[in-house]
């Protein structure tokens, strides 16, 4: 249940005072009938260079979530911690009564997850995840292309990603940087994109002998998913040279035609209505235009949420959903380790 707050003033506590969370306060200071009245952080300092840098008063600064809710009351929580502070943030603000939007990912690991999901359901309070990827005109344009069904109904897709970052810093020291920490935004938009959940996964991890990581830097994931659809992701963190874009490159494979993205945007070919068959059959080309959105993004995943609960319903990265995409994260971590094909559970 989400319960819906048409009459009411959003009355806004930041959990987390990073750099992250100016993206955060900055649309909530331009958004109508939203109020941030709490800034918090275990480094008051950050909190008050926070409130600084926005033209807040020192008096929103707290030390703790339970000392601004008997204070300033706040509704509606950002959580903008670190994950392996999701889950405590999360379901206290909910236990308070507060809606939450957060920082992906959803939690640090599945079971984490599941409590979190259990403690919204329980106090009927809404809980979203920011996947910042989902929101973004060529996504929303590939999702509503393949969605009018002009290739067909869709059989398979596949995707890549290749680029070389030096992080240095916690993610050089991670057993499995890509996928815990990159792939949770390509996997939650595969499924966007193609309308489909995931059910099993056979991923491969490996480090090639060249990577200044000391985990995993490079996999290879094949997921089959809802309605018999295969998925295939290949990635690497240490592929230096012709990089692919953050977002990926895509083929949709459909039963008329196929979908691609890539540096060139989206484009298609799918089977003229009138083709003749012959060793294949006749192609037209489809030019696909980006969807036109207004905000992307920070800006547009917040204004959804709002939105979402002035209205009574779930956004699009309702926890009870991506919490589906994390456990594509697990499942691929779990797969590798064993080196066997593992189910998908959340």
């Amino acid at each position: 249940m989400i319960l819906a707050m048409v009459d009411k003033a959003f009355r806004v506590a930041v959990v987390g005072c990073g750099s992250m969370a100016n993206a955060w306060v900055e649309t909530a200071r331009k958004a109508p009938g939203v109020e941030v009245v709490a800034l918090i952080d275990l480094r008051p300092e950050a909190a008050r260079a926070m409130a600084d840098k926005h033209g807040l008063p020192h008096s929103v600064v707290y030390g703790s979530l339970a000392e601004a809710a008997a204070t300033a009351k706040p509704n509606l929580v950002f959580d903008v911690t670190i994950p392996d502070a999701h889950e405590r943030v999360v379901t206290e603000a909910l236990r308070l009564g507060c809606d939450v939007l957060g920082e992906k990912p959803l939690s640090t690991s599945i079971e984490s997850a599941r409590r979190m999901v259990a403690t919204a359901q329980e106090t009927g309070r809404m809980y979203a995840v920011m996947q910042n990827q989902r929101y973004s005109s060529r996504a929303v344009a590939a999702r509503d292309f393949i969605k009018s069904g002009r290739i067909g109904s869709l059989d398979e897709f596949h995707g890549e990603m290749y680029l070389g970052p030096h992080f240095g810093g916690f993610r050089e020291e991670m057993p499995y940087p890509l996928i815990v920490d990159m792939l949770i935004h390509l996997f939650d938009k595969a499924r966007f994109m193609s309308g489909t959940d995931p059910v099993s996964v056979y991923c491969h991890s490996f480090n090639p002998k060249h990577s200044w990581y000391k985990g995993d830097a490079s996999c290879v994931a094949i997921f089959e998913m809802t309605g018999g659809v295969v998925f295939s992701f290949r990635a690497s963190w240490c592929a230096e040279g012709l990089p692919a874009d953050w977002g990926g490159e895509w083929r949709f494979i459909g039963a008329e035609g196929t979908m691609k993205w890539d540096t060139q945007g989206l484009r298609a070919q799918a089977r003229k209505p009138d083709g003749k068959r012959e060793f294949m059959y006749e192609m037209e080309d489809i030019a696909i235009p980006e969807t036109e959105m207004p905000l992307q993004g920070h800006p547009a995943f917040i204004t959804d949420g709002l939105a979402a609960l002035r209205e009574g319903r779930a956004p699009q990265t309702v926890c009870t959903d991506n919490i589906k995409s994390l456990a594509m994260v697990e499942a691929a971590v779990k797969s590798a380790k064993q080196g066997a094909k593992v189910k998908v559970e959340w």
